[in-house]
């Protein structure tokens, strides 16, 4: 009798850690960073009139390239906490040419309080 409600237990606890289950039997979600983090030193030396070159050395190569809108890079950035959304930005940078001419930032910080160590910033619009 005792075997068999170990047994009952022990089954218990593996199929609750693949459920939805919190507390100390919860499966552990790692943070899921995806895509470019641009930082607040990153979008102050961007610079209406600057190169593709320039804008690349400053923001690194960007994480989509569109092959419909060559003159619009998209830098994307998410964060999941727990499996749960918590930060999201975009910058994207608009080109005529070679030349940077206009650039477009938002950034949503769904609950930023939930995680203590991510550098997430808030940023300004600049639409010109």
């Amino acid at each position: 009798m005792v075997v068999r409600n170990l047994l009952v237990l022990l089954a218990l606890i593996l199929v609750s850690s693949c459920g939805r289950v919190t507390g100390p039997f919860s499966v552990y979600k790692m943070d899921i960073r995806q895509g470019n983090f641009v930082t607040a030193d990153m979008r102050e030396k961007l610079k209406l009139g600057m190169s593709r070159q320039q804008v690349r050395y400053v923001l690194g190569t960007p994480m989509v390239n569109d092959a419909f809108h060559g003159n619009r890079w998209d830098y994307i950035y998410m964060l999941e906490h727990r499996g749960k959304r918590v930060a999201q930005q975009r910058l994207t940078v608009y080109f005529e040419g070679d030349e940077l001419v206009k650039i477009d930032d938002s950034f949503k910080s769904i609950n930023s309080a939930t995680i203590n160590a991510t550098p997430v910033t808030s940023t300004t619009s600049s639409n010109q």
